[in-house]
């Protein structure tokens, strides 16, 4: 089995009302557990909004931080999760899975092994 990351990308700006979440949230519950039972989840987690982050470069000995993304978009990383699957074929069904459960962007990519 190979460990693979499901990246979600969703619109900037304030979360949908809790009309649209509320079924998105069921549908992402459901198919975790889906992956939980078939052996395939590792780990999940939703991310703070951008402007949260702190962006460190360094730069000789010294480290630079700054407020806010690193890249300016209309849409950010939101959340991820890791699975395991067979191959590239599996781990693509489980995104396509999720993308219809979400209704927004999947990545999937293969770590590094």
């Amino acid at each position: 089995m190979k460990t693979y990351l499901i990246s979600i990308f969703q619109p900037d700006g304030p979360p949908p009302p809790p009309e649209v979440l509320e079924p998105v949230m069921r549908n992402l519950a459901a198919l975790n557990a889906e992956m939980v039972d078939a052996g395939a989840f590792v780990f999940t987690a939703g991310l703070c909004p951008p402007s949260t982050a702190t962006v460190l470069r360094a730069k000789g000995d010294d480290v630079l931080m700054t407020d806010g993304p690193f890249a300016e978009g209309k849409e950010h990383l939101g959340g991820f999760t890791v699975i395991r699957a067979p191959d590239l074929d599996g781990a693509l069904a489980w995104g396509a899975k999720m993308a219809r459960a979400i209704t927004l962007s999947i990545e999937v990519r293969p770590f590094q092994n």
